[in-house]
């Protein structure tokens, strides 16, 4: 049995690295730390913007890291283990996590803020110039 990809159309050509992307974030999502993706309305003439808001409820900002990679914005969270504590019971893990976002081309991280036990993340999405290009056609004889 052939298995039908998104990207399967001939007509779409050179995403493969693409198509292994979202495989890779489709194995890899186990939903913590949950996160909520806004659309921000265009202020004075700036671009449109998106926040990525993750409740890290917990989390000191030295233990939170937010990186980008090629395309890729990466959120890390590492609490430390509070050796001198004697729980009772234990109800809030200390857990590390990693969460992964793909960003388009062009897309760019502005800012982070960490507030209430809620990291948000600022990306703007600058409009891209529309370009056309005449190509030429070449005839041999």
């Amino acid at each position: 049995m052939t298995r039908m990809t998104p990207f399967a159309s001939p007509l779409l050509l050179g995403f493969d690295a693409m198509e292994k992307t979202l495989e890779r974030l489709a194995k890899a999502n186990d939903g913590y730390p949950p996160y909520n993706i806004e659309r921000l309305a265009p202020q004075d003439g700036a671009p449109e913007r998106l926040r990525i808001t993750l409740a890290v409820a917990g989390f000191s900002e030295s233990e939170l890291e937010v990186t980008t990679e090629e395309t890729q914005l990466i959120i890390r969270g590492r609490q430390q283990e509070q050796t001198e504590r004697e729980y009772l019971y234990r109800g809030i893990a200390a857990r590390q996590f990693q969460r992964i976002f793909v960003l388009a081309d062009g897309m760019q991280v502005s800012g982070a803020c960490l507030r209430n036990g809620l990291l948000a993340i600022d990306l703007i999405r600058p409009q891209p110039e529309r370009m056309v290009r005449k190509i030429n056609i070449s005839v041999s004889e």
